[in-house]
């Protein structure tokens, strides 16, 4: 797990993406131009939250966000996502 050293303001929180999957199921490798953008990843950071919205998330979760949600930003040579607490929509329970 990476040791990002960025604290979220409110109710943010700092996503490390994981890996696009490149085969599928029964083993067919997915050329990069056909790839989905991958929705799920590992929370890094967490911000305080507000009265109104209390964070409910830790460091280290595996949770699934939306499709779009997020900004995309790059610190100390790796790529994350930054978006609210209310763009995720699960965590994954191991």
């Amino acid at each position: 797990m990476s040791n990002i050293k960025i604290t979220p303001l409110a109710d943010r929180v700092i996503i490390k993406q994981s890996d696009a999957e490149t085969t599928t199921t029964s083993g067919i490798i997915i050329p990069d131009t056909a790839q989905e953008k991958p929705q799920k990843g590992i929370v890094q950071s967490v911000g305080k939250g507000t009265k109104e919205n209390p964070i409910t998330l830790k460091v280290g979760d595996t949770v699934l966000y939306s499709k779009y949600g997020g900004t995309e930003l790059q610190f100390q040579g790796e790529d994350f996502l930054i978006m609210r607490e209310s763009d995720i929509l699960a965590i994954i329970n191991k």
